[in-house]
């Protein structure tokens, strides 16, 4: 068969899955977010951590729940690195240094799941299981528990409450991940994937020496890593390995896992607002810009520039040969338009113009579906400057879903848009400026700067993968990168939450003849445009400095 044709029958079968988990899972997600119900297993939860579940919390105490529980997971993450050397099942690996803890700390807390280290060489099975696969659930738990309080900000009247964030979490952890997971753990077991707690062995001698592997929990660790938009791997291969990814199949039904709840929350979203179209709306834009880029990535790796191009059938390098450039392409697109960071190929070894798509998918903000609830709250956002532009231009004051776009909030929703891009520039400006972390850099010239501002959009936006070019390992980016990482996930929530409550406490406002009609295909086109124009507005300087020069000049 044809690589193009199996490439697009591979989408078309991945949309079609998707359609069918969609109604039933988005439907089931507003439930467990709207229930007054709770089962023993979490009464216990809540008995152990001391929350009342029944209370409900203004913004500013939802906000402190959020902060509170990612700090506490931090330290207790970093602790467990530190100390590794002294636990059972370290197969004898070190305890992990402090810059390089504390980065993967702030990495797996904030859901990005950035690693500067080898897997299979500085992990034992306590650290992978009990700190690194845990912070999988409960970072992905998070996000969704924050997007939940933004739509109950747009459902709620004349109360600045929000729910309570410790049901929300336990919730979203209880009912959602875990059992989703445990399925798709199955199922990646029954295709191949390994699950095992097998210590290091040797499975050959080459003419280089002789070859190890670990065994470990890769298929449950693999099954939260997608589903929570998480992205690390147990090995430094990602999902490029045999052991974690074997099969096409396999490698499909990640992809689905990465897009399931992301897109699957826009349905969640129409049904607690009271309006089924209004997600709809917001679906129609996240598929747009996704299918898109996804095109786009497609025709950029199966464009022939050469007889070596012609002969693999497109840009085959750093791609495996099981995939193929389809399914890498798609893979690719589906893991950095959302904060998942998960790799089955080397994002680096792309044409100038296919790299370029990855880092202007996560520069978007990862909002084509997006992460697990961040993609959501992203994209909100993004909805609530649309309408205020469209305010603009028919000179009225912004609506939207029956809630004035006033002063407040429109301030909110510039603060949560413009932070991202100012860590990642402001990171990638200073980095390019000193002479130490341009010596972590493998290429010159525009490659070479794609290394960095790569690094920091990956960071900021909390989405892990990497231009594997990039020596991160060093106090330097372990640092910055760490820091990017915390302020990329936290601050935007601190917005996000100050402007649920802000919404919250209004008063309904009632539609009328000249009310923006934000359920139509008129306005979703509008949020896409603004997506595409005030993100291309805000990095193309970048972009042409890096990927847009090296895909030109090839």
């Amino acid at each position: 068969m044809n690589p193009l044709t199996a490439g697009v029958l591979q989408l078309l079968a991945l949309i079609a899955a998707l359609a069918l988990a969609y109604r039933p899972l988005g439907d089931y997600m507003a439930r467990v977010y709207s229930s007054e119900k709770h089962y023993r297993p979490e009464k216990w939860i809540y008995r152990a951590i001391g929350a009342d579940p029944s209370t409900s919390m203004r913004w500013p105490a939802y906000l402190r729940g959020v902060l509170a529980f990612s700090a506490v997971s931090v330290l207790l993450l970093y602790a467990l690195q530190r100390v590794q050397g002294s636990l059972p099942g370290s197969l004898g690996f070190v305890s992990i240094d402090p810059d390089q803890a504390f980065n993967t700390a702030a990495s797996f807390v904030s859901n990005t799941n950035w690693q500067s280290y080898y897997g299979e060489q500085a992990m034992g099975h306590v650290v992978q299981t009990g700190g690194l696969a845990v912070q999988n659930f409960v970072s992905a738990a998070v996000g969704m528990a924050v997007a939940v309080a933004l739509v109950r900000g747009f459902s709620r009247h004349r109360t600045g409450e929000l729910g309570n964030f410790w049901t929300d979490l336990v919730r979203g952890t209880v009912r959602i991940l875990l059992p989703i997971a445990v399925i798709g753990a199955i199922a990646l077991v029954a295709s191949g994937v390994i699950q095992n707690f097998a210590g290091i062995h040797g499975v050959g001698q080459f003419a280089g020496g002789s070859q190890q592997w670990n065994g470990g929990a890769v298929a449950s660790q693999e099954a939260i890593k997608e589903l929570g938009t998480n992205g690390g791997g147990y090995f430094n291969a990602n999902s490029a390995h045999p052991f974690e990814n074997p099969t096409p199949f396999t490698n499909l039904f990640e992809i689905f896992l990465i897009l399931l709840i992301p897109f699957a929350l826009t349905r969640t979203f129409g049904r607690m607002v009271g309006s089924l179209r209004q997600g709809y709306a917001i679906l129609a834009a996240m598929a747009t810009v996704w299918i898109g880029f996804t095109a786009l990535m497609m025709w950029t790796e199966f464009a022939h520039h050469g007889p070596a191009l012609d002969l693999a059938g497109g840009a085959m390098e750093g791609k495996e040969t099981r995939f193929g450039i389809g399914g890498s392409s798609i893979f690719a697109v589906a893991t950095t338009l959302t904060s998942t960071g998960a790799v089955n190929s080397f994002h680096s070894s792309y044409t100038g113009l296919g790299g370029g798509i990855t880092l202007l998918g996560m520069q978007l903000g990862e909002i084509a579906p997006g992460g697990v609830g961040s993609g959501l709250y992203g994209i909100l956002i993004m909805a609530i400057i649309a309408v205020f532009i469209a305010g603009l231009m028919v000179g009225r004051t912004p609506e939207y879903l029956g809630k004035k776009i006033g002063t407040r909030e429109i301030k909110l929703a510039a603060c949560y848009i413009l932070i991202t891009p100012a860590l990642v520039l402001g990171f990638t400006a200073v980095a390019m400026a000193l002479p130490t972390p341009g010596n972590s850099m493998t290429n010159s010239g525009a490659h070479g700067f794609s290394e960095i501002l790569y690094a920091y959009s990956s960071g900021a936006n909390n989405n892990g993968s990497a231009f594997a070019g990039l020596n991160a390992d060093t106090q330097w980016f372990n640092s910055t990168i760490g820091i990017a990482m915390l302020l990329g996930r936290f601050l935007p929530i601190v917005f996000v939450l100050a402007l649920a409550g802000s919404l919250a406490e209004q008063r309904p406002v009632p539609a009328t003849a000249g009310t923006l009609r934000t359920d139509k295909p008129l306005y979703a086109g509008l949020l896409v445009g603004t997506i595409i124009i005030i993100t291309g507005l805000t990095y193309f300087p970048a972009l042409a400095l890096g990927p847009l020069a090296e895909g030109l000049a090839s």
